[in-house]
């Protein structure tokens, strides 16, 4: 009888599952031995009998790790899933969903999630969660659309972010959520005040502010990394919508697309402006495994092997952008197709990659599917614990 990681292991060069047997893609190669086929699984295993990235696939043999059966709310299951640390978890309070619809709703014209501190426990405890880092997610508190209202925002969810924190001490900690960073006195009093006061875990920033295109690069932010970086702020960054919030497929939310590209275009910005490299000292955590910055950096970056060493066009060297590169930290949430790990992990220090799911944002169903996902892909027992639990757990502890 295999061991949970080496069944799923094999299934690593699938990416993504067949939808019945006879699809055209689904053939006797990529159906290793010891895994079911779609025919053997019971139906009552499927997540509302929708096949969902590997949710098909299910080990004839699973061993310690994996039941024989799979319910959305099995506790067995969750008990024998390797423990993470979640450090991309969103949470909604009642009045941050009343500001939102107060402005007009969300900017990317999707609907708040519903949300509640229990939903959030139980989804942990599905997913073999232990600890989970609450964070606001865009569009934040500038949705107010000014700074005194922004701020009164940002402490109101900070506060209630402690209280959670406070009720349930082993299983939640926070992300302070900031006003508009263009406020730079009001960002860098919540700072304080979330830091000192409330002892949050960090800060949630996000991709872009105000009316242009202020990227984390943006000079008028330099009183604040500075802030970050004496502090050694573990700082998450959170994509949010470009300066251009118009729909470009009538079917394509926006954040599918466009949130990856903000992460990247804000990336960049942050390694030519060298932010990267004048505050090396607070951690910076990068969403969705870095948007498509991982891909992308060669674009930037590849010169001839004669001239690595030399400035480019866009004054760094190589080596220089390589390093800035491999400095910021990478949540997986919704990011565990296995090139997009294999490139990670051929890129960035293993001990910078860290689990994140995305809910509630990510409902229950998206996030089982990514994290069975990544349960799939082959890693050995000390790197899998390193990026499920081990490294968010040193990154948080820092101070």
């Amino acid at each position: 009888m295999r061991n949970w990681q080496s069944a799923l292991g094999a299934m690593q060069g699938i990416g993504y599952s067949c939808v019945a047997d006879n699809s055209p893609n689904c053939t006797k190669a990529m159906n290793p031995p010891g895994l079911a086929t779609k025919s053997e699984i019971p139906a009552s295993i499927y997540y509302n009998a929708t096949p969902f990235l590997l949710t098909d696939w299910h080990c004839k043999f699973p061993g310690p790790g994996y039941p024989t059966t799979m319910d959305n709310s099995s506790t067995l299951l969750a008990q024998q899933l390797p423990q993470k640390i979640d450090i991309h978890h969103h949470f909604v309070p009642d009045f941050f969903r009343q500001a939102v619809e107060d402005a007009g709703g969300d900017p990317t014209g999707l609907p708040v999630p519903a949300w509640t501190v229990e939903d959030s426990i139980q989804n942990m405890r599905d997913n073999g969660v232990r600890k989970a880092i609450l964070s606001l997610t865009s569009p934040g508190a500038v949705i107010t659309g000014n700074n005194d209202t922004a701020r009164s925002l940002a402490r109101r969810v900070n506060e209630y972010a402690a209280s959670l924190r406070d009720q349930y001490p082993d299983q939640l900690g926070f992300f302070a959520a900031l006003p508009s960073l263009l406020d730079v006195p009001g960002t860098l009093a919540e700072i304080e005040y979330s830091l000192d006061t409330l002892k949050a875990d960090g800060v949630t920033v996000f991709t872009r502010y105000g009316d242009g295109n202020n990227y984390l690069g943006h000079s008028q932010f330099t009183p604040i990394w500075k802030e970050l970086d004496t502090r050694k702020t573990v700082v998450h960054i959170h994509p949010t919508m470009p300066e251009d919030t118009n729909w470009i497929d009538p079917i394509m939310p926006p954040p599918m697309l466009d949130f990856p590209q903000e992460t990247t275009r804000t990336a960049i910005d942050m390694i030519v402006s060298n932010v990267t490299q004048q505050f090396p000292n607070c951690p910076k955590v990068l969403s969705h495994a870095g948007g498509t910055l991982p891909y992308l950096i060669s674009r930037v970056a590849v010169t001839s092997r004669d001239t690595m060493a030399a400035k480019g066009p866009y004054g760094k060297t190589y080596f220089e952008l390589m390093e800035a590169l491999r400095s910021f930290y990478y949540d997986l949430a919704l990011s565990s197709a296995p090139a997009v790990l294999n490139l990670l992990l051929d890129l960035i220090p293993h001990d910078h990659i860290m689990y994140g799911s995305d809910y509630p944002n990510a409902p229950p169903i998206k996030v089982a599917g990514y994290r069975e996902n990544l349960d799939a892909f082959h890693m050995n027992e000390e790197l899998r614990d390193k990026v499920y639990f081990g490294n968010a757990q040193k990154l948080l502890s820092r101070n």
